[in-house]
């Protein structure tokens, strides 16, 4: 069987389509696949240091703008989304796919329209509770999409073509157990361990509250175990941060920032509390997980969509949502601390994360598309 995966724009869309395509490898092992992106995109980089094919076509992005950049921008991806197309044909009669399966991204959009219009099997997998554009582009093309939740199926047109599959997460998140992730952390002491983070560039803002947060952990005694990424940006002020609110971290093994947390399947599976944003990829491990959140939706992101998935959470009783206009340091940490102090809200919290979680997503969505090609 020929697979193509196709996807990009965020590791987000990236992480779901190379967990299906490491199950087709152990389920499927004689199948070709390939993954199509495009081409100056995040996708690559994830893509091939995994190990994948990758072919690019030529899709960009849309800037809501007047000024003279962004209008040539846009020029420039109005003759990229006419000539894509034809890029995503070529590379079909070039890779006979018996099945194109999209899960997000600009690269998706001619791919999948293209495989439909050839009668190859399509299915969408859409991470975030609200429908992107390209998956609403792709709602009359696509024979199957795929979300993460119930609550999704109310966002679509065709909910008769909507399957609750849940979204895929790698297989490192569930190799130890809670016990096992603390012990080999050395944070097994009886202190719960909080992590943090708000994405791999960081957050100007969110940097500074935690830092505020860190400072109150030196002044009571260093309650919890804290590991915080600041991300790559956000790394270059988090010292300016940490002075201006009186936080010393030198004598605090127990509090630690980073500029980018590597080992992040261990510390989410030792997490008792995790504070984040409220990305696609980020959501399908907490509640594969089951680990009970503060998350602060970014307001940065086209239909607020952040929001729509952490509200998810909340009204199941998994975290709590502030928003960013709503919350502080203190905010943060009288939060952390209602939560971590509270044995029993902790468990209810994680009780009802789990609850969300679907940890044989990427099964589910393999046999979902399987069928769809075998259908055909």
């Amino acid at each position: 069987m020929k697979i193509i995966f196709t996807c990009g724009g965020t590791a987000g869309h990236v992480n779901p389509a190379l967990a299906l395509a490491g199950l087709v490898r152990e389920r499927r092992p004689g199948s070709e696949i390939l993954f199509v992106g495009a081409n100056r995109g995040i996708e690559r980089q994830l893509i091939e240091a995994a190990g994948w094919p990758f072919r690019a076509v030529e899709v960009s992005n849309f800037h809501r703008s007047i000024q003279p950049k962004e209008i040539w921008h846009n020029l420039v991806s109005l003759r990229n989304f006419l000539c894509s197309p034809g890029e995503a044909r070529a590379l079909l009669r070039e890779f006979p796919a018996d099945l194109v399966v999209g899960t997000g991204g600009y690269a998706s959009y001619p791919m999948i329209r293209a495989a439909s219009k050839l009668g190859i099997p399509a299915a969408i997998h859409e991470s975030n509770a609200i429908p992107g554009l390209t998956t609403r582009l792709l709602e009359n093309h696509a024979a199957l999409i795929m979300v993460g939740f119930e609550e999704c199926r109310k966002n679509y047109k065709h909910p008769d073509k909507v399957l609750v599959t849940g979204t895929p997460v790698r297989g490192d998140f569930f190799r130890l157990t809670k016990r096992e992730a603390k012990r080999k952390l050395g944070v097994d002491d009886g202190r719960p361990l909080v992590v943090s983070f708000f994405g791999s560039l960081g957050a100007a803002e969110m940097n500074r509250e935690m830092a505020q947060f860190l400072a109150l952990e030196v002044k009571s005694a260093l309650p919890f175990h804290h590991v915080h990424g600041a991300g790559a940006l956000g790394c270059q002020r988090m010292g300016e941060y940490l002075r201006e609110a009186g936080a010393d971290l030198s004598r605090t093994p127990e509090l630690e920032v980073r500029e980018y947390i590597e080992n992040m399947a261990e510390l989410m599976r030792a997490a008792d509390l995790v504070i984040c944003r409220a990305g696609a990829s980020t959501i399908s491990e907490l509640t594969a997980l089951g680990v009970p959140a503060i998350i602060v939706p970014s307001p940065n992101v086209t239909h607020n969509h952040q929001e729509s998935n952490a509200r998810v959470l909340a009204d199941a009783g998994g975290a709590v949502m502030l928003l960013e206009k709503d919350s502080s340091g203190q905010t943060l940490y009288d939060t952390a601390c209602g939560i971590l102090r509270d044995g029993e809200r902790r468990k209810e919290m994680s009780a009802a994360m789990a609850s969300l979680g679907v940890i044989d997503a990427a099964d589910k969505i393999l046999d979902a598309v399987l069928a769809l090609a075998g259908s055909k």
